[in-house]
């Protein structure tokens, strides 16, 4: 690495995390001013709080505008650099513009690298950290959907696939306490009703990790007879656990990607509705890290030509393109999820976007 290399590469990584903290620390500071009735009534000490609410407030909120601040550095500190003429006297030098975008091309990949693991693994948590604290002490309504099936922690009517063959469903469940009332399985052999199981009530045993069913009839049917048996307790491991059935549109925020992983395999088997927001979720993972890199080529070329407004024209520019990639992820996230959009399009189609701006942008860029 050229000497030249470690100053780009350093003046990036610097910018960005100072204007990271920047605004992470306003963030904060807005957040206590609109929340501090909602702490001094928890009546918890302050280092909970910053445990507890912060520790999954923070990750969530730079996670959430991390490519808007690796842009905004790289902007501000290239356009310093293009006011300068430090970008004139380093192409006069018979330094090629391709080999002059490497440090940043390294630069991105190292932070796209931190977003993509902090995405997989450390977000989830957070989100997990942060939706509990405000189901508990601020928004008790929070992540229990209210509808005529249910409100609040206790879900109603409650149907899904177990597997191609087989059915459930459950009248009543609780999500705290994982205790629910009238629980049923039809397993089908073509159109032909071959299984069925019936409890007064179940619950999820943390000891045996089993549901465990209570007051059961099995019925067990083929063409010509019928076999009835009666058993006051029995414990089933089927392939879904008490986390399945917090139907709430956050959950996916919550589960770490192999979680996520498995839900969506058990939802496509279950043939959910819900599937394409899993999916969606799922390859957002990938693309809003991939999205530092194109973000940070794009940056580069704009700020890297010398005009007239400076660093202000430039930070005008990169924020106004900031908020068209966000537009354009919320549009695809719309439609995959509301309409028939395939969901790995609506998360990949403001990259792809953005990839022929950013080509169309380096070439025409002066070299």
């Amino acid at each position: 690495m050229k000497k030249i290399d470690r100053y780009i590469l350093s003046k990036y990584l610097t910018t960005f995390f100072f204007c990271l903290l920047l605004f992470t620390a306003i963030v904060v500071v807005v957040d206590i001013s609109e929340k501090t009735d909602d702490f001094v009534k928890s009546k918890l000490p302050l280092s909970r709080i910053i445990t507890d609410y912060y520790f999954g407030f923070i990750p969530r909120i730079d996670a959430l505008l991390f490519p808007l601040f690796v842009f905004i550095s790289v902007i501000f500190f290239t356009s310093k650099m293009a006011t300068r003429s430090e970008v004139i006297a380093i192409l006069s030098s018979g330094v090629s513009f391709k080999r002059f975008l490497l440090p940043f091309f390294v630069g991105s990949l190292l932070l796209g690298g931190v977003l993509w693991l902090g995405y997989q693994y450390v977000v989830p948590n957070a989100n997990k950290k942060w939706a509990d604290f405000q189901a508990k002490y601020i928004d008790q309504n929070y992540g229990n959907s209210s509808n005529e099936y249910g409100n609040g922690s206790y879900k109603q009517k409650i149907y899904f696939k177990l597997d191609s063959n087989t059915y459930a469903g459950i009248r009543g469940y609780d999500t705290i306490s994982k205790i629910g009332n009238i629980f049923f399985i039809n397993q089908f052999k073509g159109k032909n009703l071959v299984y069925n199981l019936r409890a007064e009530s179940f619950s999820w045993d943390t000891g045996y990790k089993k549901w465990k069913l209570s007051n059961v009839i099995e019925r067990t049917i083929d063409s010509l007879t019928e076999k009835v048996s009666r058993t006051e307790t029995i414990y089933k491991n089927y392939n879904f656990k008490p986390v399945d059935l917090r139907k709430n549109e956050y959950l996916k925020d919550q589960l770490i990607t192999p979680d996520l992983n498995t839900l969506i395999t058990l939802e496509k088997l279950r043939g959910s509705e819900n599937i394409n927001s899993l999916l969606t979720e799922r390859y957002n993972r990938d693309a809003i890290p991939f999205s530092v890199l194109i973000l940070t080529l794009i940056g580069a070329i704009l700020a890297s030509r010398k005009i007239r407004g400076g660093s202000g024209m430039h930070l005008a520019i990169g924020v106004l393109l900031s908020f068209v990639y966000i537009l354009l992820s919320k549009l695809s996230f719309v439609f995959a999820t509301k309409g028939n959009f395939p969901a790995i399009v609506a998360a990949w189609l403001p990259n792809i976007i953005f990839i022929v701006v950013a080509f169309y942008l380096y070439k025409k860029a002066p070299k």
